[in-house]
């Protein structure tokens, strides 16, 4: 990796080990539930979130359509943030496939939800002019406020929520390893007040592709359906799961190295004239930060300098504002050279 990627950590390399494995992975047809390393992955990840059964899916926005799918009918409505992935990047998938409603409230600074904001989303089932409410959605971490993990008193007090009204809980966790190494917890302690829970195996984990859905037995076989249904069924995908396996045996432990990572590049950036953060923000591997009014250039003139003359790569935002993520492949030494060149862009003009 020649660029300093820094737009996502979508943007990660297979490992040297993962190239590996999956190279010589033994493979059958998952479809017919066949594939022997794809059932390990699937084992080892219910184990780990502490769930009964998991489901290898293509992508993270699989994963929780395939959730939301299963637990909502068509008419139903499902109670999420109007910053959250499932409702602002992945296509309209809930209502154009499945019928289901969204009910939107505010995603907080934080990236929680605010409790009596879905107390009062909450549909009175014997009204006939509702919808009926069904689920609650979170996100954690939350990628849209900056990768804030949101805590275990938190995730369980929306889950005590769901049990009184009779909801089922899904958490969209992508990077719900990153929130358990901010919180210094164990994954399954966050993903237990879930009904069902995903997570990304190809974002900072370095898998080349895939999806986890965890949950119980027959939640998953409903998923399996859908996942056949949705164009899922990928057969021989041991070759995939074995980078899997790695990236939840392995991948999960290193973590703090990007948290780390990020908050070296995050103090880097609050010395430089001219750009704007707030450090308590930082709290995984993502930094947001924008440029002050008076700067002469905007975000996407600053990208453009950065990509051309520095071979640097930064996620813009707003027309002045950026996100920069940290990863496998960005070392403290390329978080320096990435301060460097940001220095001498903005001193230049």
């Amino acid at each position: 990796m020649n660029s300093i990627d820094l737009r996502s950590d979508t943007v990660t390399w297979p490992t040297s080990e993962m190239r590996q494995v999956m190279h010589q992975a033994e493979v059958g047809d998952d479809v017919y539930g066949e594939d022997p390393t794809a059932n390990r992955l699937e084992e080892l990840a219910a184990k780990r979130l502490g769930k009964e059964a998991a489901l290898f899916v293509s992508s993270g926005t699989q994963a929780n359509l395939i959730a939301i799918l299963a637990h909502c009918g068509r008419g139903d409505e499902m109670i999420v943030g109007h910053l959250a992935h499932t409702f602002i990047n992945e296509a309209a998938g809930t209502s154009a496939l499945g019928g289901v409603s969204s009910y939107v409230i505010p995603t907080q600074l934080d990236g929680t939800l605010l409790l009596d904001d879905i107390r009062v989303a909450i549909r009175d089932p014997r009204d006939i002019h509702y919808p009926t409410t069904r689920q609650i959605c979170l996100e954690n971490t939350n990628g849209a406020m900056g990768g804030l993990p949101l805590s275990v008193q938190y995730t369980r007090s929306v889950g005590e929520l769901c049990s009184e009204y009779g909801l089922n809980l899904h958490i969209d966790g992508a990077r719900i390893w990153n929130a358990a190494t901010a919180l210094g917890c164990n994954v399954q302690t966050l993903a237990a007040p879930a009904d069902s829970i995903s997570f990304c195996l190809s974002k900072g984990l370095c898998a080349p592709a895939g999806s986890i859905l965890c949950g119980p037995h027959d939640f998953i076989e409903r998923g399996r359906r859908l996942r056949k249904m949705l164009g899922g069924g990928m057969r021989q995908i041991g070759i995939l799961a074995a980078a899997g396996i790695i990236a939840i045996e392995k991948m999960t432990t290193r973590l703090q190295e990007d948290h780390d990572n990020a908050r070296r590049l995050a103090e880097g950036l609050s010395d430089i004239p001219g750009i704007h953060l707030n450090l308590k923000q930082v709290q995984t591997n993502m930094v947001f930060f924008r440029l002050a009014d008076s700067t002469a250039i905007d975000a996407t003139q600053m990208t453009a300098a950065l990509a051309r003359e520095h071979n640097i790569r930064l996620d813009v935002r707003g027309p002045r504002s950026f996100r920069a993520v940290t990863h496998y492949w960005i070392t403290p030494e390329r978080v320096d050279i990435t301060l460097a060149a940001i220095r001498q862009v903005l001193e230049s003009i």
